[in-house]
């Protein structure tokens, strides 16, 4: 996992893309809700955010 957030730094440092870091994070912190609503206890809390 750590070789491909090196390589997409290095992407994004090379092709001047850094916009693309935000939507990346977000999108992973997303997916993790995702995950932790189905799978835990956590999922009311989860749920009341939307």
């Amino acid at each position: 996992m750590t070789d491909f957030a090196r390589e997409l730094w290095a992407y994004a440092g090379a092709r001047k893309k850094f916009w693309l870091l935000p939507v990346l994070i977000l999108m992973t912190i997303f997916g993790g809700m995702l995950i932790l609503a189905q799978t835990s206890a956590a999922a009311p809390f989860l749920y009341t955010l939307f």
